[in-house]
């Protein structure tokens, strides 16, 4: 079979994880997809499929023997995120991976409204005392979510008051980490913060979704009070209903506002704004 790609790309089996795996394979870079389950791993020229976890340090170790750079997608969304995050950004040094590309989120810090960039704050700095070169990736709010906020009833309910956010098209953030990923040694240190092209309220956000999708959708502001109570139902924990409403106080206060050119920088593309992302989602 000869040698393993050294190249190593994580989350195949997902949205983004998969889109850049896909762009890898057509822009004819080999590359080992770390999958749980080798079976799901996508059939892609020059991928090769192997099984690690990112909570089970010996298996993430053996699967990133002999890789170069590795493209760390954020776990999916749990309890013990970060500390899965800890265990496998350790055991990727200890495996002799140079260069981590991580998948972090806009405006990522130590206190910030959105309890889950606090995760990828602390997953930065782990990374940056590893020893290892790093690329990090802040992604604003995907672009893809917005037309699931809406209920069935067609409104999008949260505490996000006249807030704006600059969200991106995921393959806005696949083409950009493609770039990186080519010729990682360009991006060395480097942190880009990727966003859509403007400024998006979540009441604008409606009125381009109704335009858009042919379905009638308007902006509910409630209160943070409001938010848990209508949240309630779903029994979730509690650090998820957290993870949920500051979702949108995170917009509220401005933290997600602010158009980057780092999109077009990397790929050389403008970012797709929302009605050209509607409008491009439903001629496929």
């Amino acid at each position: 079979m000869g040698t393993l790609p050294d190249l190593a790309v994580t989350g195949s089996t997902g949205q983004l994880g998969g889109q850049v795996a896909r762009l890898l394979a057509a822009a004819g870079s080999p590359q080992r997809l770390l999958v749980r389950d080798a079976s799901r791993a996508p059939d892609l020229e020059g991928a090769v499929p192997a099984v690690a976890s990112y909570a089970d340090a010996a298996q993430a170790r053996s699967a990133l023997a002999g890789v170069k750079t590795l493209f760390m997608v954020s776990a999916a969304e749990a309890e013990d995120r970060l500390q899965q995050h800890y265990t496998f950004v350790d055991a990727a040094a200890e495996a002799g991976v140079r260069h981590i590309v991580y998948t972090s989120f806009f405006g990522a810090g130590p206190d910030c409204t959105f309890t889950l960039g606090r995760d990828h704050y602390a997953t930065e700095e782990r990374i940056k005392a590893s020893g290892m070169d790093y690329t990090i990736l802040r992604n604003n709010f995907y672009l893809d979510f917005l037309p699931l906020l809406a209920g069935e009833d067609g409104v999008i309910r949260g505490p996000a008051g006249d807030g704006l956010m600059a969200a991106v098209a995921r393959a806005d953030i696949a083409r950009s980490a493609l770039t990186v990923l080519r010729d990682p040694a360009l991006h060395v240190g480097r942190s880009y913060d990727l966003t859509g092209p403007e400024n998006l309220s979540l009441a604008t956000a409606a009125e381009l979704l109704t335009a858009g999708t042919g379905r009638t959708i308007s902006y509910h502001n409630e209160t943070r009070d409001e938010a848990y109570a209508s949240r309630k139902s779903y029994g979730a924990p509690p650090w998820q209903v957290d993870a949920w409403v500051s979702t949108y106080t995170a917009i509220a206060v401005g933290e997600l506002a602010g158009p980057t050119s780092a999109v077009h920088e990397l790929t050389g593309q403008e970012p797709l704004g929302l009605a050209d992302f509607l409008a491009e989602a439903h001629t496929l």
